[in-house]
């Protein structure tokens, strides 16, 4: 095993920059991003109105920030497995993502002011990585069941 390491050191070196990365996009949110979501949903949000917002702006920020994560978590997966499919499939999934994560939640923003708590578990898809969480036991899981 610790064979197996040393001949890795780059592979995990990379792998804890990107982590590190993660740590930093999280810890920058304030200045990175316009989300005034982010002090709404700290407090008792459940019988709150939704905080005033500029749609475009949230839009943005919102994609920017699921745009960093996304990179962020391609490049762990790609360090992790070093296989393209896995990668294309990733990029793939991501962007689908993308596509139906922000378009519920200004559905749900715009037409169920009423479901606070989708909105939040929507926001917590877009906002955070938890995609790669997803994917990196699978597809470890996946290619241990094609070497057998």
């Amino acid at each position: 095993m610790l064979d197996n390491l040393k001949e890795n050191k780059l592979q995990i070196f990379i792998a804890v920059i990107v982590i590190l990365c993660f740590a930093l996009v999280r810890s920058l949110e304030t200045q990175l991003f316009y989300d005034p979501f982010l002090n709404y949903f700290k407090g008792d949000f459940a019988n709150k109105p939704f905080p005033k917002f500029d749609s475009l702006k949230l839009f943005f920020g919102l994609f920017f920030r699921y745009f960093l994560n996304s990179v962020l978590s391609l490049l762990l997966i790609y360090v992790l497995f070093q296989n393209r499919d896995i990668l294309k499939f990733s990029f793939i999934v991501y962007g689908f993502f993308l596509v139906l994560l922000l378009g519920a939640f200004f559905i749900i923003l715009e037409f169920f002011p009423d479901s606070v708590w989708l909105l939040f578990y929507v926001r917590r898809f877009v906002i955070q990585p938890v995609l790669v969480l997803l994917f990196i036991p699978g597809f470890y899981y996946q290619l241990q069941q094609s070497k057998k």
